[in-house]
């Protein structure tokens, strides 16, 4: 029985046929994390949104006011009615709620708005 040399490694087209396949599902999965990724973005920011509203609710009746500045209602002290949070893309809050109008997040990752309420 006779040993050849056995063949081994890959060509180069065989790589070139796997760099291809592997690009093309980077290019189909990118823009569909960049969508997952706004959408949990948009949904943190209404969290937080809903969380300041909810303080500002509890605000206006104990007080029997109709407005309150944000920040009167975030932050660490224990007299303020909504626990500090971290902005998730640079985002800015509404610096006075208004009772019976709607809240608004602006500069949500530089282009988005999202707003809570009527």
């Amino acid at each position: 029985m006779k040993f050849t040399p056995a063949n081994h490694g890959f060509t180069l087209v065989e790589i070139m046929i796997v760099v291809v396949i592997i690009g093309l599902l980077a290019a189909m999965a990118l823009p569909a994390f960049q969508k997952v990724r706004a959408s949990s973005q948009d949904k943190t920011v209404m969290n937080n949104l809903r969380q300041i509203q909810a303080g500002a609710d509890i605000y206006f009746l104990e007080k029997g006011v109709s407005s309150v500045a944000s920040s009167t209602l975030v932050g660490t002290n224990s007299s303020q009615y909504v626990k500090s949070f971290a902005t998730v893309a640079q985002e800015t809050y509404t610096a006075a709620v208004v009772q019976g109008a709607g809240i608004t997040a602006s500069g949500v990752a530089g282009a988005r708005t999202v707003t809570f309420g009527p």
